[in-house]
């Protein structure tokens, strides 16, 4: 598995990437979180938009982040000065093949090379009834740290 970063060549593919019906409400589409990837660059922020491949098969979508920018409003404390896991998504025809498992090490691989410069802390955060997506994050040492992004539970792991 590798990551490839959204480009001209691969949007399509990967707009076309969805979660099952039942889980629409625990993430964005990939079209919102790439529109939402561009106003954050536009703004002066920074947003890391990937496709996530098994070979040339594009399997899921991952976007990472840094700091805060000046169109964010009320973000929780700790996205000042730390990487984010902004989205996190595998398409419906292929969860339950540890596709996610696998994206998170790539994730946390790519924010410890610190593209945007050092820092404390990756967060993320998730819809307190997603279960599935606690567990994961638990199991790679992300810790509840009590702030809320909206109405999701943030949590949080050392680098």
């Amino acid at each position: 598995m590798h990551l490839e970063r959204v480009t001209g060549k691969n949007v399509w593919k990967l707009v076309a990437l969805e979660v099952r019906e039942d889980q629409k409400n625990f993430v964005a589409s990939n079209t919102e979180s790439i529109i939402e990837a561009y106003t954050t660059i536009s703004a002066g922020g920074y947003a890391f938009p990937f496709g996530i491949y098994d070979g040339d098969t594009p399997v899921g979508f991952l976007m990472i982040g840094y700091d805060v920018d000046e169109d964010w409003s009320d973000p929780p404390e700790i996205a000042r000065k730390n990487y984010s896991i902004w989205r996190l998504m595998i398409d419906r025809k292929y969860q339950g093949r540890g596709y996610g498992r696998e994206a998170m090490k790539l994730a946390l691989d790519y924010i410890r090379t610190y593209p945007c410069g050092r820092a404390e802390c990756c967060y993320l955060s998730y819809e307190p009834d997603n279960l599935c997506a606690k567990k994961l994050y638990a199991s790679f040492g992300f810790r509840e740290n009590g702030e809320m992004d909206g109405d999701e539970v943030v949590a949080v792991l050392s680098l």
